[in-house]
């Protein structure tokens, strides 16, 4: 069970990982952070977030805790495990927030002590805007939480971090291997991401903005993004990505050849079939 009694650190103190910190303390779960920034501890301390915070990771203040979640890009969080993993106690679980799995979760399995067990997690939450400044723990309320166990994670670990979770107010709790969640991110994330920054650079939309209508701001609200975090998920999961985007591409070119043929039929066809799956988002 994960108890009050267990400590939680949170590596990262961004826009997840401070809307985890604060859900977890109001909760009533003793909650620490590291994270680069001064600024950004002093600010969850004084608004109650944390118990705690470092900025700069040592054995003294790492070692307390039993539970660490990573909120860290990809390539930060297996730095963070090979210089400074020595730090961990004994028999702690780690867990993550990261928006790609097979280029993390392996490598991370594979470099951890043997007293140590990661499992993979990825909140399906967020936000435009960034840092601790704008953490809220209420982007979690009614959002789906993917948990991606391997063969070498056992049932109980996976078990705490579904109750993790939980616990942060999550409405839906699944498990996909890591392959199964690239797929899926690929399509449900990462492909809508690459169709908002399409529409948003092919044409210069600056004298657009006054005529605009609410399905176009709909459309694009997402492409108001972060491209170092962005590049850098696009690129770990790519095969999978361009998968996806000639997926899209194959239907894009259909509906362009309906319309090219003025072939009413399939058009309206095709928007039947998008109206059928779309009410299942409404459910």
């Amino acid at each position: 069970m994960l108890s009050k009694d267990k400590k939680i650190l949170i590596v990262g103190l961004g826009l997840i990982g401070g809307s985890y910190a604060q859900g977890l303390k109001s909760r009533g779960y003793h909650v620490g952070a590291v994270t680069r920034s001064q600024g950004s501890i002093d600010y969850a301390l004084e608004k109650g977030m944390i118990d705690c915070g470092a900025t700069v990771p040592t054995e003294d203040f790492v070692g307390r805790y039993d539970i660490i979640v990573f909120a860290l890009y990809p390539h930060v969080f297996l730095k963070w495990i090979a210089d400074y993993q020595q730090f961990i106690k004994p028999g702690a679980l780690l867990t993550d927030v990261t928006g790609v799995k097979c280029s993390v979760v392996y490598k991370v399995q594979q470099m951890l002590r043997p007293d140590l067990e990661f499992v993979g997690a990825h909140p399906m939450a967020g936000r435009e805007v960034y840092g601790v400044r704008n953490a809220d723990c209420g982007i979690f309320k009614g959002a789906n939480y993917i948990v991606t166990p391997t063969s070498t994670n056992s049932e109980e670990a996976v078990r705490l971090i579904e109750q993790l979770g939980e616990t942060l107010g999550f409405a839906r709790i699944s498990r996909l291997s890591p392959e199964r969640h690239d797929e899926m991110i690929g399509f449900l994330s990462q492909l809508t991401h690459c169709i908002a920054v399409a529409l948003m650079t092919c044409k210069d939309v600056e004298s657009m903005s006054s005529y605009t209508g609410d399905s176009f701001r709909d459309l694009t609200r997402i492409a108001k993004i972060n491209d170092e975090m962005w590049s850098e998920l696009f690129l770990l999961n790519r095969d999978e990505l361009l998968s996806q985007i000639d997926l899209f591409s194959g239907s894009l070119e259909k509906l362009r050849e309906a319309i090219a043929s003025g072939d009413t039929d399939t058009l309206r066809s095709l928007m039947r079939l998008s109206t059928e799956r779309r009410l299942i988002f409404d459910k």
